[in-house]
C-alpha cells in the first residue's frame, strides 16, 4: 500500500507532466489542483527536486518542473525516493543491501 507521501507525489508528478510547456508550476497550483497540503506538499517536492526528478526556480514566474521526460520516471524508482527501500528484506534490496543473518548468501 502506498503512504499519502508518496500518492501525493505520483500526483504532483503526473501534474507537472501533463504541462505543455514545461515551464515551472507554484507549489500552490499543483496544491489546490491535486487538493494536497502546500505545506506536505513542498516537503514531497523538495525530496523529488533532491533526487533528481525535478528542478525549481526561484523569484516571479518560478517554481517546480520536471527535469525527465515523463516517460523516463518509474513508479519504482518515486516510491524509493518518498518511501526508502522497498525490498521486503534488506539482503534483496537494490540500493539498501544489507547482509542479513538468516541468509546462507
Amino acid at each position: 500500500m502506498l503512504s499519502k507521501k508518496t500518492k501525493y507525489g505520483l500526483k504532483a508528478l503526473a501534474y507537472l507532466g501533463n504541462q505543455k510547456d514545461r515551464k515551472p508550476v507554484q507549489i500552490s497550483e499543483i496544491a489546490e489542483h491535486e487538493n494536497i497540503s502546500q505545506k506536505f506538499l513542498e516537503s514531497i517536492l523538495l525530496s523529488l527536486r533532491k533526487s533528481g526528478f525535478l528542478g525549481s526556480k526561484k523569484g516571479k514566474g518560478g517554481g517546480y518542473y520536471l527535469i525527465k521526460e515523463p516517460k523516463a520516471i518509474a513508479m519504482v524508482d518515486v516510491m524509493r525516493v518518498l518511501e526508502g527501500p522497498i525490498a521486503m528484506v534488506p539482503c534483496v534490496s537494490l540500493n539498501f543491501y544489507e547482509k542479513c543473518d538468516d541468509c546462507p548468501r
